[in-house]
């Protein structure tokens, strides 16, 4: 780097700005030596925008202007986006409810059960208030990283990386480590969820075949699925995909519905049945199943990316607002009169308390586990795009052969783990607690307080203090939420194998 050149002959940009190799060369000249994040950023912006970095005398040289500030420069990424398939407002707001409505809305009466009919009303709300304020935190983070940056998009690993490499200086060197955090979260959430996708299958499947009289073991249902998974996970292209999630979509909202009938079917019990709030110790697995239904962030920032006009993804009311609104309503009704309706008998998925014997009950199953079963293929995507890009390099030659083999070495383990952590309802906790305190409430703390330190050089106290709170919130739920989870995951294994042995 020591030898860049100076003077590179380029055309005269139209803004009255200066190309970012000049900078570069000059603060080389000046100081005689480059500060390494200087040279990430460049070329970093250089592909981001899609222009190409030009080598000269062994150097790397990005031929792109650079404005003289940043955010005062009045760069608008919104106008510089360039989305063939753009996104109206209202498809937005139906993507963001298809993102979010899934397995977790069966599994909220159990987290009612964890918390108390009274209390997980409340209790609910609230973490559905802190996820949305989070993901607006994020959201507007990653607006001010992109004029920053002037590029007119950033994903969340993207936002998590700029944050630290446009931070202090002494941050910059643990950019590739944030970056590197959030994609690892972000896997084993989604590997998380496939897990319990096939733990939620095969028991749907299980109790509807052993009312039959074909009774299997619950792991051989499991690894039943695994031929059918790895056929169906390798194919790579999301536009074929499209229609398996058209399907699960309509049998996700029948079956849905069809659970609200029967939940109201005969009536409810009265309130007073219920306790109001449930004792302390059940409290960590009730933030764990909560944040892990409620907890939309992964699908946020390809939402606003791929939208028309992103200025109404935030604000009031907002595309955002609206549907986490919903997704929360819906939710906490759905645990509300779930729990009400079944008491401490509510299973870890609430299709499992339907009665076996009606043949309505048993088509609620079936089509809810061939919805979970097709999901698992979309759930599956983005784990495996980000892990294949990582060991892509390593590989020289067919690439088809080996990324396949990683898709079928990665759908078994999914199949194993879940045969060896069949308790879907710790299960579901564990997941959240672990990936989704941190990637839904810790890591857009982080991130805001990074970003609006270098923005502003200094931070009020009520941002330190609001961000500290989400933080400590976050490592609470993360540390009471795995170990009760665990515990009660190592207990019911423990049970389930004396009952064996009887």
């Amino acid at each position: 780097m020591a030898d860049m050149q100076e003077n590179v002959s380029l055309h005269k940009p139209a803004e009255k700005n200066h190309p970012v190799i000049t900078n570069v060369g000059y603060e080389t000249k000046k100081h005689g030596h480059c500060d390494i994040s200087d040279l990430v950023l460049v070329k970093y912006k250089c592909q981001a925008i899609g222009v190409p970095v030009t080598t000269s005398n062994g150097s790397t040289l990005p031929l792109v202007p650079e404005a003289v500030t940043d955010t005062e420069s009045g760069y608008d990424p919104f106008q510089h986006r360039r989305v063939p398939h753009s996104t109206t407002n209202f498809e937005t707001l139906i993507h963001l409810l298809k993102g979010s409505l899934g397995t977790g809305i069966l599994a909220m009466p159990l987290a009612f059960r964890n918390a108390g009919l009274f209390f997980g009303l409340f209790a609910t709300f609230g973490i559905g208030f802190i996820c949305t304020y989070c993901i607006h935190v994020l959201v507007k983070c990653s607006y001010i990283l992109c004029q920053r940056m002037k590029v007119p998009s950033l994903t969340f690993a993207d936002v998590a990386e700029n944050a630290f490499l446009t931070g202090k200086p002494s941050l910059r060197k643990y950019s590739g480590f944030a970056r590197g955090l959030v994609d690892l979260f972000l896997c084993v959430d989604l590997l998380g969820c496939c897990c319990v996708y096939v733990v939620f299958v095969s028991k749907n499947l299980k109790q509807v075949a052993d009312f039959y009289d074909y009774k299997f073991e619950l792991s051989l249902w499991m690894f039943m699925l695994l031929i059918p998974l790895v056929l169906l996970n390798l194919i790579r292209n999301l536009k074929f995909l499209a229609p398996f999630s058209m399907i699960a979509n309509v049998l996700t909202g029948a079956a849905m519905a069809i659970t609200f009938y029967y939940i109201f079917y005969g009536g409810l019990p009265s309130i007073h049945e219920r306790e109001p709030v449930a004792e302390w110790h059940c409290l960590p697995l009730f933030f764990g199943t909560a944040i892990f239904a409620l907890e939309g962030i992964g699908v946020v920032m390809p939402l606003e990316n791929n939208m028309k006009t992103p200025q109404h993804f935030l604000g009031c009311p907002g595309v955002l607002n609206i549907g986490m609104f919903l997704v929360v309503s819906l939710y906490t009704g759905f645990g509300f009169f779930g729990y009400l309706k079944y008491g401490d008998t509510v299973d870890g998925s609430i299709t499992l308390n339907l009665p076996p014997e009606d043949i309505l009950a048993q088509s609620v199953k079936v089509m809810i586990a061939i919805a979970i079963f097709v999901t698992y293929s979309l759930q599956f995507y983005v784990p495996m795009e980000i892990i294949w890009k990582s060991v892509k390099h390593r590989f020289t030659s067919n690439h088809g052969a080996y990324e396949n083999g990683l898709r079928v070495f990665l759908v078994i383990c999914t199949v194993v783990i879940a045969a060896l952590v069949p308790e879907l309802g710790p299960f579901i906790s564990l997941i959240g607690a672990v990936c989704l305190s941190m990637l839904g409430l810790i890591f857009p703390s982080i991130i805001e307080l990074i970003t609006y330190q270098a923005e502003l050089g200094k931070i009020s106290y009520w941002v330190i203090f609001k961000n500290i709170s989400i933080i400590s919130f976050g490592i609470l739920g993360f540390v009471t939420g795995a170990y009760t989870s665990i515990d009660e995951i190592i207990q019911k294994h423990f049970a389930s194998a004396a009952a064996a042995t009887q």
